[in-house]
């Protein structure tokens, strides 16, 4: 749901490398964007639906770099336990490459409290 914030995948996004030219690039390591290296910082947010049960993952480029995304939602999304799945995903990572760090946060939606607003003030929908 998220973007990756380095020059390469900036540069893929316009146009100028291909996805896997980015995933080969020197830059795909440089940081376009990130926390505390400004003033003022540009914040990346969007709202989701999420549904009990949904699956969050939540991981840095040393997993998602060496994971295809299918396979990240097979391991994490077959309703076992949660740092079962964190943990074969780090190993299968450091089996297929291991040259990056790899940090896996994974988060089960238990319910939902639908919200809604009324003069900028949110309420309970019933």
């Amino acid at each position: 749901m998220t973007r990756d914030h380095t020059v390469a995948q900036d540069q893929a996004r316009l146009g100028v490398l291909s996805a896997k030219e980015a995933a080969q690039a020197p830059t795909r390591h440089i940081l376009s964007r990130s926390l505390g290296t400004e003033l003022f910082v540009n914040v990346e947010t969007s709202d989701i639906q999420v549904l009990p049960g949904d699956v969050l993952l939540l991981c840095c480029d040393g997993l998602y770099h060496s994971i295809e995304a299918s396979e990240m939602a097979a391991i994490a999304g077959h309703g076992g336990d949660l740092k079962a799945a964190a943990r074969r995903l780090v190993d299968l990572a450091n089996d297929r490459d291991g040259s990056d760090n790899i940090s896996v946060q994974l988060i089960r939606i238990r319910s939902v409290e639908r919200v809604g607003m009324y003069r900028g003030r949110p309420y309970k929908l019933r």
